[in-house]
């Protein structure tokens, strides 16, 4: 086998980017501290082609040289906002119709791998800060909560790790692929 180079590998442009049909599925991240994890998530989000990422509360927004490090420029092609608080922005994509997901360990949750993405449907994830995850009045707004199975001695993943999971498996079941 040969490594394909980034001419075969069609990549398409920010531009096109920008103009392509997105994934309905939202981005929330809910208090998150690390820059280096801010732009993880944006480089993921861009390659399943995700619809957009909020940031909220102390979640820093771009363009900042630690966020770029990870996201690779993915921070100039995915649609961002920035608002203060996540609850505001789970109260608002309700309202436009998005089930809104906390991906987080509570009473209830629904295991990643028994969740099923409706057809035509839009979803939001909320994934949250490094230490405390996703805010209780968040979650408690939530329309449900999605876990990751988890087996070893560790109890929780990383954000930007969880991130990736939770996007892959939402576009591949159903969601995707684009076309």
């Amino acid at each position: 086998m040969r490594k394909l180079n980034v001419f075969e590998m069609n990549r398409i442009s920010i531009d096109e980017f920008k103009k392509s049909k997105k994934n309905p599925l939202v981005v929330v991240l809910d208090n998150v501290r690390s820059m280096y994890n801010v732009g993880s998530v944006f480089r993921t989000a861009d390659a399943f082609r995700i619809e957009s990422i909020y940031l909220c509360g102390i979640t820093s927004c771009p363009p900042h040289p630690e966020i770029h490090k990870t996201a690779l420029g993915a921070e100039k092609a995915v649609e961002w906002k920035y608002y203060k608080e996540a609850l505001e922005v789970v109260k608002t994509l309700q309202q436009q119709g998005y089930e809104v997901l906390a991906v987080e360990q509570v009473e209830g949750s629904t295991s990643l791998q028994d969740f099923a993405p409706a057809e035509n449907k839009k979803y939001a994830i909320v994934l949250g800060n490094e230490v405390k995850g996703v805010c209780q009045e968040v979650v408690d707004n939530c329309d449900g909560c999605l876990e990751i199975p988890q087996f070893g001695t560790k109890h929780s993943l990383n954000v930007s790790t969880t991130a990736g999971i939770v996007m892959w498996e939402m576009t591949r079941y159903k969601l995707s692929p684009i076309k």
